[in-house]
């Protein structure tokens, strides 16, 4: 089979498409012949070495296909059935090995391109806005970087919850693309001084919560925008990481709260990830939850793929399909 390898840190020409045995699993074990894989802002930080481990290595944690063979043991499982899952590294490739606990069985109704595409950034969206702060009626949320594959969803899940959003994007296209998901107020942050709009549209009151996956370039005007006993939920760093931060600010701003997660934390047993991720398929299935696909590459083209990713171009998910 073949798979994308990195034997050096470095700029996306790193990864290099490579010949390798294939994977045979072991008890307890399923592979799936990939069919799309699903790709993620942690990719980019462990091709570069922001996120380090053991070299050489292959990226990606996320993908869907079919079984085509299980290990001793497994049971709940079978060939020829489709899957996907997420949190399992070395998705960037042919055929791949994960523990049957990881796996989730894609419904009839979903097509495999879209599995791959809703999994880990639906149920980062899922998290955030059922779990971490839950959003409900009467509460604001300003979501950053609206446009991007977690940003449409978290959109979406907010205005399913019954809150008011309000979303930033780079572009009048973009914006456009967020009105249609729901959102209620869009700024344009290339146009408009985004922490001055939300002043305004809010009264001067600010807003509930702040969903940034941004960091660097708006944390600082995001904590300014919350209201008293508002949440700042900083769960991304497309723009650089946020750095130290003084604890008696939260106080003098309204005795705020601020929290860094990650789903892994959001996904604790296998029944909250069937239940995170079932809840995401169902959505998406029944059409309330619309994922939208912005480009899909070539496996040999991911150093391309990762490029698009992170030229804040792309508006929804991008696939490597093998």
């Amino acid at each position: 089979m073949k798979k994308i390898v990195v034997h050096e840190y470095g700029e996306p020409d790193v990864m290099k498409l490579e010949e390798a045995p294939m994977p045979e699993p072991g008890p307890g074990q399923l592979r799936i012949k990939i069919e799309a894989i699903g790709l993620n802002y942690i990719d980019t930080y462990k091709r570069s070495g922001a996120y380090k481990g053991a070299l050489p290595m292959t990226p990606g944690e996320e993908a869907a296909g079919v079984i085509d063979a299980v290990g001793e043991g497994v049971t709940e499982f079978k060939v020829g059935q489709r899957a996907a899952y997420s949190f399992v590294q070395g998705a960037y490739a042919q055929y791949s090995v994960i523990p049957a606990e990881k796996a989730l069985l894609v419904p009839d109704n979903l097509d495999t391109q879209t599995a791959a595409a809703a999994l880990l950034q639906g149920m980062t969206a899922h998290y955030l806005t059922h779990d971490t702060f839950p959003l409900g009626r009467g509460h604001t949320a300003l979501i950053h970087a609206a446009a991007g594959g977690t940003g449409q969803l978290v959109v979406q899940l907010a205005k399913l919850r019954g809150a008011r959003v309000i979303a930033t994007v780079g572009s009048a296209e973009k914006a456009a693309l967020v009105r249609d998901l729901g959102a209620d107020e869009v700024i344009i942050y290339t146009q408009q001084d985004f922490e001055a709009e939300v002043k305004r549209l809010t009264g001067g009151k600010g807003v509930d919560v702040v969903y940034d996956s941004v960091g660097k370039d708006t944390f600082d005007k995001g904590l300014n925008l919350l209201r008293p006993r508002g949440y700042m939920v900083l769960f991304g760093q497309a723009s650089g990481a946020v750095g130290p931060l003084d604890p008696q600010v939260l106080n003098a701003k309204g005795s705020i709260f601020l929290t860094r997660p990650s789903l892994g934390h959001y996904l604790l047993d296998r029944a909250e990830l069937v239940y995170r991720a079932n809840d995401v398929f169902s959505r998406a299935a029944s059409g309330a939850l619309k994922v939208r696909i912005d480009r899909r590459f070539p496996l040999a083209d991911a150093a391309e793929a990762h490029r698009a990713l992170t030229s804040r171009g792309t508006a929804g998910k991008v696939l490597l399909l093998p």
